[in-house]
């Protein structure tokens, strides 16, 4: 799949997805074109990275409405593999990445979830041959979390973050967002009224991180299907503890409407 152009001298970008494509990856796509010869994408619900109770039975799957959309994209592979292709019988490696960097915001409340992560992305890093590999900054955690393991296990890929895409009312496009009915889809819009309320007040001068805190929670409190995870304010470099916005800080979320999980985040820059 890839030999052939990385023998040619030509560069490699790789698309990790998880499937059930929206505009959110199909711009890590658009991406990936602008600054490779070659494009390959992967689609692999990876099971590894769902804990117990998850959604990883019912998670969205529609392989011939991702193969026409990538189509579209002048993509050049798509890797499809089956789980018994990433994780034969007897299969008992695996890759962690350890420190703050996974122990807090979904790290804490989906125990084994960057376990799962580094090991597939690993596995697809090896198997694809990347220079570069795309990722959403939806998923923040998600891209600091591959870009440490990068650096530690001197990959030699280059991370590329790529910023989130967004329905016209502020929702951050995910693939999780079709489980939602037409009630909680306009509940939902908590995640991202709760971001720009903070993001309005560190700008009006409010630095304290505790009192920012419970400004977002108070607007998610307004809607009676949330049910909030965790709302935080991290140094946007590590995830160490910040008391007061006085350098970059990544805002970061999870709330449950209804049953679905949803995630969201801000990056300010100060």
């Amino acid at each position: 799949m890839v030999h052939r152009p990385k023998k040619a001298g030509k560069s490699i970008g790789l698309v990790p997805t998880m499937g059930y494509l929206h505009e959110g990856h199909l711009a890590l796509v658009e991406q990936a074109r602008k600054q490779c010869d070659t494009v390959v994408v992967s689609i692999f619900v990876n099971p590894i990275q769902f804990g117990a109770g998850e959604d990883f039975d019912t998670y969205p799957r529609d392989l011939s409405r991702d193969q026409a959309l990538l189509e579209e994209k002048r993509v050049d592979a798509l890797f499809a593999p089956s789980i018994s292709e990433m994780y034969p019988a007897g299969y008992h490696t695996f890759v962690e990445v350890g420190g703050e960097i996974t122990a807090k915001l979904c790290g804490a409340s989906r125990p084994g979830h960057f376990k799962g992560v580094a090991t597939v992305v690993s596995k697809l890093f090896n198997i694809c041959l990347p220079d570069k590999a795309y990722f959403g900054q939806k998923d923040a955690q998600q891209a600091m979390v591959i870009e440490k393991m990068v650096r530690e296990l001197n990959f030699p890929i280059e991370i590329v973050r790529v910023p989130i895409v967004r329905e016209a009312d502020g929702l951050a496009k995910s693939s999780r967002n079709v489980y939602l009915d037409a009630e909680q889809r306009k509940q939902a819009l908590v995640l991202s009224k709760a971001l720009a309320e903070a993001h309005s007040r560190i700008k009006q001068g409010e630095r304290d991180v505790a009192r920012l805190k419970e400004i977002m929670r108070a607007v998610i409190a307004a809607s009676p299907q949330a049910n909030i995870d965790y709302v935080e304010i991290y140094d946007a470099a590590d995830l160490s503890d910040v008391e007061q916005v006085d350098r970059n800080v990544l805002i970061a979320l999870a709330v449950k409407i209804g049953s679905t999980r949803l995630i969201d985040n801000l990056l300010v820059e100060v």
